[in-house]
């Protein structure tokens, strides 16, 4: 269920959205907002799963520091969902554990 109040701390005043595409549902997420913060917009908390434990982990610094919030973008693993912007049309998997070798 998405977060309102977060989704308003998030919209630009011109109301832009994006639509991007979330383990295959779409969401409309605010023009320039980062990946993580849409998910957690869109009620999406966990972005991944450890490789060891499967635990979930969730965005914690949102800075680029702490490498919870790595999300597979357009096919692209591991790539740090608190920098990158989301734009219209971007596919974003959770990664469960370990990712697969080339």
């Amino acid at each position: 269920m998405p977060s309102d109040s977060l989704f308003k701390s998030l919209a630009r005043r011109d109301g832009a959205t994006v639509r991007i595409v979330i383990d295959g549902t779409p969401y409309d997420a605010p023009a320039g907002a980062n990946v993580a913060a849409a998910m957690l917009a869109a009620g999406d908390t966990v972005c991944r799963t450890t490789p060891v434990t499967g635990a979930p982990r969730a965005p914690y610094c949102l800075m680029g520091v702490c490498f919870d919030c790595l999300v597979e973008i357009d096919g692209v693993p591991n790539r740090q969902g608190c920098m990158t912007p989301v734009r219209d049309g971007m596919r974003v998997r959770r990664m469960q554990g370990a990712r697969e070798l080339a």
